[in-house]
């Protein structure tokens, strides 16, 4: 298996994975008409050197070697909310005082913030259900922070990512319904694709920009407030052994939680370690060898690929297998990054 950038040759794979995922993740909807922008960007992203006052997108891919097919994806979307608003809510407390009841009420409200303009966000972590094995779900997410160790001047500071908020067994958000429909009149899936394809515009056009109080909004929909997906939460457990962690931010659509983390203190950031290659092997190397399951960098910007394969480490230098050394275009003296698979 491979994680490689994505190219615009892989629209029609793009768009057919879209397709397969259920609604929920706005970063990839099913739409051409958005990949091909998508991808441009992408384009524009990897050739860019001009990084402030920019959004910018690194996606990449889990393909296949042996069929050719994209079977998995993930991104990090920078510079947001510096071309467009970027919204989210932030839960606040409101305490109010009455010396003549003597009586105080503490209120818990929801601000409409832009609190990540200018952070760096984590997208479009998907994984076909025939591939969820082999941690193949976690090489995909950490690949990520290997491409932002290599190049930290291209992400910013603050590192955070949207899980999708939790939904009922009709996929019906009683955040959405509770507050969203009031003020947008269309369904949450609609919401979730226009603000997927368009942006968040009409957010700012549509949604009163005044707190929301958590008392005034049924029990259903006060539950719901920072809780995750069911299936979201294998995705927030590999987030949190990062070092991410929520801090009362939510989504605006259906309040899932927004968990974050300073750049410089995410674990596997701090654990990639640099070598040479020393060697290819096509059977296990020679006795002694320490063997450890790593996932495996070129180091590249415009042709990043990284490969999850077995590392020999011995006296002489580190060793992968001939296939991994092709899958990666790297050969003998090549430096190579290094992240073990736990």
């Amino acid at each position: 298996m491979i994680i490689r950038r994505a190219y615009k040759k892989d629209l029609d794979a793009l768009v057919e994975l879209s397709a397969s995922i259920s609604s929920g993740m706005t970063s990839m909807p099913a739409d051409r008409q958005s990949w091909q922008k998508k991808l441009d960007l992408v384009d524009a992203s990897y050739q860019d050197t001009c990084l402030e006052h920019n959004e910018h997108i690194y996606f990449l891919i889990l393909e296949d070697p042996e069929t050719g097919k994209i079977v998995g994806s993930c991104g990090v979307h920078t510079g947001i909310g510096s071309n467009k608003p970027f919204y989210n809510y932030r839960l606040s407390k409101l305490v109010n005082s009455s010396e003549t009841l003597d009586i105080t009420v503490v209120s818990n409200c929801l601000n409409l913030a832009n609190d990540f303009t200018g952070a760096t966000e984590l997208v479009s972590l998907y994984l076909k259900p025939e591939y969820r094995r082999d941690k193949l779900g976690q090489a995909l997410s950490r690949s990520r922070f290997m491409l932002m160790h290599n190049f930290s001047e291209r992400f910013g500071d603050t590192v955070f990512a949207e899980l999708r908020g939790w939904l009922d067994e009709q996929d019906r958000s009683p955040f959405w319904e509770s507050v969203g429909r009031k003020f947008f009149k269309i369904p949450f899936d609609k919401a979730d694709f226009i603000s997927g394809v368009n942006g968040h515009q009409f957010i700012s056009d549509l949604m009163p920009k005044l707190p929301i109080y958590l008392e005034l909004l049924p029990d259903e929909a006060r539950e719901v407030i920072g809780k995750p997906h069911d299936h979201t939460r294998p995705a927030m457990s590999l987030l949190e052994k990062e070092g991410f962690s929520w801090q009362n931010s939510v989504d605006i659509f259906d309040a899932g939680p927004v968990v974050q983390c300073q750049k410089d203190q995410i674990k596997s950031i701090q654990q990639i370690k640099e070598a040479l290659l020393e060697s290819t092997f096509q059977q296990f190397p020679e006795e002694g060898a320490i063997a450890q399951y790593c996932m495996v960098s070129n180091g590249s910007l415009e042709n990043f690929r990284v490969v999850p394969t077995q590392v020999h480490t011995s006296s002489k230098g580190v060793q992968i297998s001939t296939q991994a050394a092709e899958l990666l275009q790297v050969k003998a003296g090549s430096p190579l990054y290094i992240l073990e698979i736990v």
